[in-house]
C-alpha cells in the first residue's frame, strides 16, 4: 500500500521554547506559543510536527552530562550549568516535562495543530531508558551483568542498588559497534513482562500523539539483539518485538504512525516488522560523499520500497546541512528531498541555514543570522510539493544520455520525473549535485504521451519558459544545461497554438 509523501518538522522542544521566551521576554510552554508561532511552523507543506524531547529526563543522565560540559562549549561558547539539562535520549519518566507545559500544555499544543491540519509526533525510545527510571528496579527488565565486568567492560556496565538493597552490576544502552551510552540501562527485550509494558505505555503516548519516532529502531531486531548480549540474555521470544509491539498499539489506534530510526542496511527487514517509514540514511550518505551515480543506483530501488523512506539532509543527529554541504550545493540537496518518492524531514532551523549542531544535552543555542535566500528556496519547494502530482502521480527515474560525443558530464546530473495520468498532469526534475556545468539530454521515451504535441516547460523554482515539441523530446531526449549545483523543476503544459497571420487580397 503506498505510504503518504509526509513531510515531517522536527523541533528541539527545550532549545525552540527556550529560544522563544527570550523573543517575547517571558515563559513560553506548549500551553503558550503565539499563534503566529504556530502559523509559521504549520505553514502549508508541513504534514507532522515532531517534538523532540518532550519527556521526563533522567536526573541522573543530568549528572552524567554535566561531566562533559567542555565538549558542550563548541556548540555553545557561553554555556552554563542551567543550560544542561541532560540527554534527550536518557528518559527518566514518559511523562511530558512539567517545564515544558506537562501533559496538559501537550494536550492543547496537539489541539492546536489538528486545528491546522498538521499530526503530532514524539520520541519513543526502546533500547534503553535512563539509569533512574522505574524499569530499573524491575527484576530482569534490565540486562545483569557478570562478576567482573565492572572491571573487564566498565564502559558497557555500572553497578547499582535495588530497593531491597542488593547490590547488582547492569549493563548501559549500547549498539554492538560503540561502548555503552554512560546514562542509560540497557532493557531486556527478550522479557516478556517488559514487553507488555512498553505495550501500555505506547498505548499512553498513542493517547496524547499520533505517532513516534523509534530511536535506534534495528537495535531491537532479535538477531541485532541477540548478537550485542549474547551470554547475557537467554532463548528469544517467539516473536519479533516490533512485530508484537506495533500490533498491539494499532488494535487501539489504527491509524498511529511509526517511523523508524535505522542503520545498517536494515530499511527492508524493518519495514516489514510493521513501520510506515525507515529513516533512507544512504540517500543522505550519498548526498554528503556527492556520488551522482551512486544516488542513482540507489533510486533503482521498487516505488514500494522508497514510497516508505524518509530522506532528510540534517537532523538532531547529523551536522547542520548548511555547515555540511555549503550554501551552493544545499539547494539541489533540498530539491531532491523534498521532490523524491518517501517522506522528507525536516528539521527547525533548516530553512534558515543555521550551522551549529546542537547536543541533545543542552537547552539553548547561540543566535545565528537567517539566510534568507535559502529559507525563499524551501518555501517555494513546500509550495510546490503541495500538487496533487506528488502524491498521487507515478515516479519514474530517466536515464541522462550524452548531449554530444565526448562530454560526460550528464553524469553529473539525475532527472525523474511525476505524472498523473488522470489530469494530464507532469512534472521533470533535474539536478546538478556538482561544482561543473553539465549538459546531457533526459531520455523521455517513457512518456510516449508526449508525441505530437508541442509543451511549454514551465520552471517552478525560477519562472523561465520553454517551448518543446513531444516528438523531439521522446526520441532525441530533451536537451539540458544546468550551472553548477541548479535544479528545474518542469511543468508541463500544451502550448498555445500559434495564430496565423490573416492575409488579405
Amino acid at each position: 500500500m503506498p505510504a503518504d509523501k509526509l513531510f515531517v518538522y522536527e523541533i528541539n522542544t527545550w532549545v525552540w521554547l527556550n529560544t522563544l521566551s527570550r523573543k517575547y521576554k517571558k515563559t513560553i510552554t506548549l500551553s503558550s506559543v503565539p499563534n503566529t508561532v504556530l502559523d509559521e511552523i504549520c505553514r502549508p507543506g508541513i504534514d507532522v510536527v515532531w517534538l523532540m524531547g518532550v519527556w521526563k529526563r533522567s536526573a541522573l543522565g543530568r549528572t552524567n552530562a554535566l561531566q562533559y560540559k567542555h565538549e558542550y562549549v563548541g556548540a555553545l561558547p557561553d554555556i552554563t550549568d542551567d543550560d544542561i539539562i541532560g540527554s534527550a535520549y536518557s528518559i527518566g519518566d514518559y511523562r511530558v516535562d512539567e517545564r515544558l507545559g506537562g501533559r496538559s500544555g501537550l494536550a492543547s499544543f496537539r489541539k492546536r495543530l489538528r486545528e491546522r491540519g498538521v499530526r503530532l509526533l514524539l520520541d519513543f525510545v526502546p533500547n534503553h531508558v535512563g539509569k533512574d527510571h522505574r524499569w530499573v528496579h524491575q527484576p530482569d527488565f534490565i540486562i545483569r551483568g557478570k562478576p567482573g565486568d565492572l572491571e573487564r567492560r566498565s564502559s558497557d556496565f555500572f553497578a547499582a542498588k535495588m530497593p531491597n538493597g542488593e547490590s547488582v552490576v547492569l549493563a548501559h544502552g549500547r549498539d554492538p559497534l560503540f561502548p555503552g551510552w554512560s546514562d542509560t540501562a540497557q532493557l531486556n527485550i527478550f522479557n516478556p513482562e517488559l514487553r507488555r509494558e512498553v505495550i501500555a505505555t505506547l498505548l499512553d503516548i498513542a493517547s496524547q500523539c499520533d505517532g513516534v519516532r523509534c530511536d535506534m529502531a534495528m537495535l531491537l531486531m532479535t538477531d541485532i539483539f541477540a548478537g550485542t548480549w549474547r551470554g547475557y540474555v537467554g532463548a528469544p521470544p517467539p516473536v519479533e518485538y516490533w512485530r508484537e509491539v506495533i500490533p498491539a498499539v494499532r488494535e487501539l489506534h489504527p491509524k498511529f504512525l511509526f517511523i523508524a530510526e535505522v542503520y545498517w542496511n536494515k530499511e527492508y527487514d524493518i519495514l516489514q516488522q510493521g513501520f510506515d517509514y525507515a529513516y533512507d540514511k544512504v540517500l543522505y550518505d550519498r548526498i554528503v560523499e556527492n556520488d551522482v551515480q551512486k544516488l542513482r543506483q540507489h533510486l533503482l530501488a521498487g516505488i514500494d520500497y522508497q514510497q516508505h523512506m524518509i530522506r532528510f539532509v540534517e537532523n538532531h543527529d547529523e551536522p547542520r546541512a548548511y555547515a555540511k554541504l555549503g550554501a551552493r550545493r544545499s539547494c539541489p540537496a533540498a530539491t531532491l528531498i523534498c521532490t523524491l518518492p518517501g517522506a522528507t524531514l525536516l528539521h527547525e532551523g533548516q530553512f534558515s541555514g543555521r550551522t551549529v549542531k546542537l547536543p541533545v544535552q543542552i537547552s539553548r543555542q547561540p543566535d545565528e543570522k537567517a539566510v534568507r535566500e535559502l529559507e525563499a528556496y524551501y518555501l517555494r519547494l513546500l509550495e510546490e510539493t503541495r500538487d496533487p502530482i506528488y502524491q498521487q502521480g507515478e515516479w519514474y527515474l530517466f536515464d541522462m544520455r550524452p548531449a554530444w560525443n565526448g562530454n560526460i558530464t550528464n553524469f553529473n546530473m539525475l532527472a525523474y520525473g511525476w505524472q498523473h495520468r488522470t489530469s494530464g498532469d507532469y512534472r521533470l526534475i533535474v539536478v546538478n549535485l556538482t561544482e561543473h556545468r553539465s549538459q546531457g539530454r533526459v531520455g523521455l521515451g517513457h512518456w510516449r504521451w508526449l508525441d505530437g504535441k508541442n509543451w511549454r516547460l514551465f520552471n517552478v523554482l525560477d519562472g523561465a519558459e520553454y517551448d518543446r515539441h513531444g516528438g523531439e523530446m521522446t526520441n532525441e531526449g530533451l536537451y539540458i544545461d544546468l550551472d553548477p549545483y541548479e535544479s528545474h523543476i518542469f511543468r508541463f503544459e500544451p502550448a498555445p497554438e500559434k495564430r496565423r497571420a490573416k492575409v488579405t487580397t
